[in-house]
């Protein structure tokens, strides 16, 4: 039995080659693969010696050749073993190949196209799509977690049984597809002209089994789109059972909106959107304002923070039943308070960079998937526009451009009432999900109450009546911030002059479906 190894990850090579030749494995290497073996003592074959062909290009060439190729794809007939014979080439049963890392190349700062380039595998690549082709007999392993499996099945049967084979075979197929949609997501980023192709390739890397869908009848998986992350979300569970897939929902509503915020920041979300959001000097006190907005809601929801958590934001947080609780980190006081709470979820995001990094978004619809780019805010500085005789004071000011960061993140029709107290920004009522308008906004002010009056309100896209900033200005509303567009925007300004609210037009919408 022959084996060519070809890696550009080592990982457990060395011990993988000393296994195959306990069972009398004859070692075919390249390059910097032979070279790590010949370190180790492990008795290798080069591929030039193989071949009797040097390497040429500066190494671009090492196994394109008849003999290696040959070895691969020659299927056990007469007519093919009387070609190997002709070249003077052998049957090779196991191919061990893995790929240069062009994602992980290009991801680094600062890297040159010709650095991009040259990370392009051909011959890997090559070999797996022959091998994979002919699994019916040569054994493909292009991951190192599998060189027990192959090792395992040589022990137990003396060959690397047909149903292994054809494991890996699908798998070495996977791997070059996720490779070579990694060069094109790269070339096509280079050409930011085109933002919508005529085809796109996504890759999705299974990560893990949910326990079920949204019902407990539907099955779920996490899977990770084109390898951004090996854990949900980037975040580790340090802390209760596993996650569902509406927690994972949840979660993520949660995490993207608490980052829209610099200053110490608390969200809570209840099925994936928001129902209460605050900013302050301290995390506990942003979660207690946070609760405030809407505490029949808070319970059974999920909480981010966007700073370390610590001891006094988890007694802020009591004895209220949460299903997750999300931060960049918790302090080791902050976990084991939470250490009682069997029944909580804690997450450590430890990759912010998978939720700040997003430029597209995809969602499934009957018979395709609908892509767009993600909303991370007003796409110049607001050039807001006072559309009202009153004007805006500046406490006015920051809690409408609060409302409209947390508007953002709120299901549509989307209404935030919010208040400015000192160093404090906080929702007071939020309306959200409505088919029209005026009910988000009376939903809105009735949870905000007597808090209401003297509050400003964002509106995530236009009034397309008076209805709403009528209703709005008898809950005692402030002052509105809304995109303006309407075909009656003239009656929705006259409304608001009329009580001596303050009005001012964003001309960008964030509607959140």
């Amino acid at each position: 039995m022959k084996a060519l190894l070809s890696v550009s990850d080592k990982t457990h090579l060395v011990e993988f080659a000393q296994g195959l030749r306990r069972f009398g494995v004859e070692l075919i290497a390249s390059g910097g693969t032979a070279r790590a073996l010949q370190a180790a003592g492990v008795p290798v074959i080069t591929v030039e010696e193989y071949t009797t062909s040097p390497e040429i290009l500066d190494g671009r060439v090492k196994t394109l050749h008849p003999r290696i190729h040959a070895g691969i794809l020659a299927r056990n007939t007469e007519q093919d073993r009387a070609d190997l014979e002709r070249i003077g080439a052998n049957p090779i049963d196991l191919v061990v190949v893995n790929l240069y890392p062009f994602r992980k190349t290009v991801a680094q700062p600062y890297v040159t196209l010709r650095d991009a380039i040259e990370h392009i595998d051909i011959g890997g690549v090559a070999l797996l799509r022959a091998a994979a082709k002919n699994f019916e007999r040569v054994a493909v392993v292009c991951d190192p977690c599998d060189y027990g499996l192959v090792l395992n099945d040589l022990e137990k049967y003396g060959e690397i049984t047909l149903e292994t084979r054809e494991v890996f075979a699908l798998k070495a197929f996977a791997h070059t597809a996720e490779y070579d949609a990694s060069i094109r997501d790269y070339l096509m980023g280079l050409k930011h002209s085109e933002a919508h192709p005529s085809v796109i390739t996504l890759t999705l890397q299974k990560v893990q089994d949910l326990r079920y869908g949204e019902n407990p009848h539907q099955q779920a998986t996490f899977f990770s789109l084109n390898g951004a992350c090996t854990k949900p979300l980037g975040a580790r569970l340090l802390q209760g059972k596993e996650l569902s897939y509406n927690n994972l929902l949840d979660l993520d509503a949660a995490w993207r909106a608490v980052l829209s915020f610099d200053q110490p920041a608390a969200v809570i979300v209840k099925h994936t959107s928001p129902c209460g959001a605050a900013v302050a000097p301290t995390l506990s006190v942003a979660y207690q304002a946070a609760y405030q907005s809407d505490p029949v809601s808070a319970f059974g929801g999920v909480i981010a923070f966007n700073q370390t958590v610590d001891e006094d934001t988890v007694a802020a947080i009591g004895d209220l039943f949460i299903e997750c609780v999300i931060a960049p980190e918790f302090t080791e006081a902050a976990q084991q308070r939470l250490s009682s709470r069997k029944s909580c979820r804690v997450l450590v995001a430890e990759d912010i960079a998978v939720a700040k990094s997003m430029a597209w978004e995809y969602r499934s619809i009957a018979g395709g998937i609908l892509r767009q780019s993600v909303d991370h805010g007003d796409p110049e500085p607001a050039q807001w526009r006072v559309v009202t005789r009153q004007q805006p004071t500046e406490w006015q000011l920051r809690a409408l451009r609060f409302a409209w960061q947390v508007c953002q993140h709120v299901k549509s029709n989307a209404i935030v009432l919010a208040r400015a107290e000192g160093d404090l920004l906080a929702t007071v009522g939020i309306g959200a999900g409505q088919p029209n308008r005026v009910d988000s906004v009376r939903i809105a002010c009735e949870r905000a109450g007597a808090r209401a009056k003297g509050a400003v309100l964002a509106s995530d896209a236009f009034f397309p009546f008076a209805d709403g900033v009528q209703v709005a200005a008898r809950a005692g509303v402030s002052a509105i911030v809304q995109p303006g567009g309407s075909v009656r925007d003239e009656d929705t300004i006259a409304a608001a002059d009329e009580a001596g609210i303050a009005m001012v037009f964003t001309g960008v919408r964030h509607f959140k479906h």
